[in-house]
C-alpha cells in the first residue's frame, strides 16, 4: 500500500475507535483484537493487500516500538503507588527478576532440545518473550495513581520493571550467537558487571533523580509570585527523552530509568502537595477528589496542577495511536507459513508451562494467595516490548534464516497472546480484579 493508504487506514480506525468507544468498551474483548483482525484480513492471510516484513524494515519498527514502550512505561510509573516500600513491591521484583529469568532460562531449553535452535538463539528467544508487555496489557494494570488492588499493581510494576531486566539476557544471547565480543569467558564477567549491575543500578538512580528534579522545578517554578504556566504534555515527554538518553549515555537500562522516573516524579509532586499517609503506608492527597489523577477529567479550579497527572491523558491517547499502529502492522507480519508446529508451540509452551511455572516458583513465599498467583501466571502478556527486543537483536547482528525464524515465532506468539489473553482478561478481571 502507498503511503496515502496507510494515512487512510489509520485514519479510519481512529475514527471508528474514537466514536465507538463506548460500544468497544462494552465488547467482551480487548481493542487490540479488533485491529488484529483487521491487520489479518488485509494483510497476507486474507485480502493480501499489505505485507509487513520485520527484518527487511526491523529499523523503522525498532523505532516505533521503541517510542510505544517508553511512553507506556512512563504512564505505569507514574500510576505507581508511592511510596516505594519492599514489602509491597518484593512480589513485583521477584516477578520481573527471578521469575523473568526463569523464563528465559525454560524458554531456551525448550528452543534447544525440541527447536533445534542453537543455545545463544534460546536464550534471545527467551529473553525476548519473556518480559511481560506495558502497552498491551493495560486492562490488567492499575487504572489510575489511586488504583491500590493488588493483582494490578503487581502486573503493572512486573511489567514495569521486567522491559529493563531482560536486557542483559538479549545481549547475552547475541555475544553467544558470536555477535558481540568472542571471547565468551571475558564477555561473561564484563556482562555481569556492566549489564546486569551497573546499567540496572543506574537506570534506577537516573530515573529517580530525573522524576525528583522535574517535580521540584515545576513546583518551584508554578508557586512563584509571578504566575509562571508550565505545559504539562510537552515536559513529560521532554522528561521521558531526557532521562531515556541519558540513560543510554550512561550505558544503563533506559526503558528501566524511564518507568522509575514516572515513579519519583509522581512521588515527589505528592509529597511538595503536602500528602500523608494511609493506613497502608501509601502516600495519598489529603483530598483524594482533588488528585488530577485519579479522574479522566479533573476540575481546573479545584485540582492541583502536577505535570505527572495532567499529562497522563494525553500520554494514553499515544498509547492508543501506538497500539493501534502496531498491532495492525503485526497483522501484516502473519502468514499462512508462519503458522506451523513450531510457532504455535512455542507460544502454547510459553502460555501453559514456562510462564505459571516461573511465577509459581519465584512467589514461594511471597504470602499472595494461591488465585492470585493462578491470575498472574496466566496474565503474562506478550506484546510490543516483545517485538522490540527482536527488531533491536536484529539490528546488533541477528540476520539470515535465523532471523526470519525468531520472527515468525515471535509474530505468531505476540498474536495467539492478544487473542488468548484479550478474550479473557475483561471476565476474570470482572471477577477478581477488585479484591484485594
Amino acid at each position: 500500500m502507498t503511503t496515502i493508504y496507510w494515512f487512510l487506514l489509520i485514519g479510519l480506525l481512529m475514527l471508528a475507535r474514537g466514536l465507538a468507544a463506548t460500544t468497544i468498551s462494552r465488547l467482551p474483548v480487548t481493542s487490540a483484537i479488533v485491529y488484529m483482525i483487521v491487520g489479518v484480513v488485509l494483510g497476507p492471510v486474507v485480502l493480501n493487500l499489505f505485507r509487513f516484513d520485520p527484518v527487511d524494515n526491523s529499523k523503522v519498527l525498532e523505532t516505533l516500538t521503541e517510542i510505544a514502550v517508553l511512553i507506556s512505561l512512563f504512564s505505569a510509573g507514574v500510576k505507581m503507588p508511592v511510596p516505594f516500600t519492599f514489602k509491597r513491591w518484593a512480589p513485583s521484583i521477584r516477578l520481573a527478576w527471578l521469575s523473568m529469568s526463569l523464563t528465559v532460562g525454560i524458554v531456551a531449553m525448550f528452543s534447544y532440545y525440541v527447536l533445534n535452535l542453537p543455545i545463544g538463539a534460546g536464550i534471545l528467544l527467551g529473553a525476548v518473550l519473556a518480559p511481560t508487555d506495558p502497552v498491551l496489557a493495560t486492562d490488567v494494570q492499575v487504572r489510575h495513581a489511586g488504583d491500590h488492588d493488588t493483582l494490578r499493581f503487581t502486573l503493572t510494576s512486573e511489567a514495569g520493571m521486567n522491559d529493563g531486566s531482560a536486557f542483559p539476557f538479549v545481549m547475552l544471547g547475541l555475544a553467544l550467537l558470536g555477535a558481540g565480543d568472542s571471547d565468551i569467558g571475558a564477555w561473561g564477567c564484563k556482562w555481569a558487571l556492566a549489564d546486569v549491575l551497573w546499567a540496572t543500578s543506574a537506570a534506577v538512580v537516573i530515573g529517580l533523580s530525573g522524576g525528583a528534579a522535574l517535580g521540584r522545578l515545576s513546583w518551584v517554578l508554578r508557586n512563584r509570585e509571578s504566575k509562571h504556566e508550565v505545559l504539562d504534555d510537552p515536559v513529560g515527554l521532554g522528561l521521558i527523552a531526557v532521562v531515556y538518553s541519558l540513560s543510554e549515555l550512561a550505558h544503563a537500562w533506559g526503558f528501566l530509568a524511564v518507568f522509575f522516573t514516572g515513579l519519583g516524579l509522581r512521588h515527589t509532586e505528592l509529597l511538595l502537595a503536602g500528602a500523608h499517609k494511609n493506613r497502608q503506608g501509601l502516600l495519598v492527597p489529603d483530598d483524594p477528589k482533588a488528585d488530577p489523577a485519579n479522574s479522566e477529567v479533573p476540575d481546573p479550579e479545584t485540582t492541583p496542577l502536577a505535570v505527572s497527572a495532567e499529562a497522563l491523558v494525553f500520554k494514553e491517547h499515544l498509547e492508543r495511536l501506538s497500539e493501534l499502529t502496531l498491532v495492525l502492522l503485526l497483522g501484516g507480519m502473519l502468514t499462512l507459513a508462519s503458522w506451523n508446529w513450531r510457532t504455535w508451540g512455542t507460544a502454547l509452551f510459553l502460555f501453559v508451562i514456562a510462564r505459571p511455572a516461573s511465577v509459581m516458583l519465584g512467589l514461594i513465599g511471597s504470602g499472595l494467595s494461591m488465585r492470585l498467583k493462578l491470575i498472574i501466571s496466566w496474565f503474562g502478556v506478550r506484546g510490543i516490548g516483545s517485538l522490540y527486543y527482536l527488531m533491536y537483536a536484529i539490528n546488533h547482528g541477528l540476520s539470515g534464516p535465523l532471523a526470519h525464524d525468531l520472527s515468525e515465532i515471535v509474530a505468531v506468539t505476540v498474536g495467539l497472546s492478544i487473542l488468548a489473553h484479550g478474550i479473557s482478561v475483561k471476565p476474570v478481571m470482572d471477577k477478581f480484579g477488585k479484591k484485594p
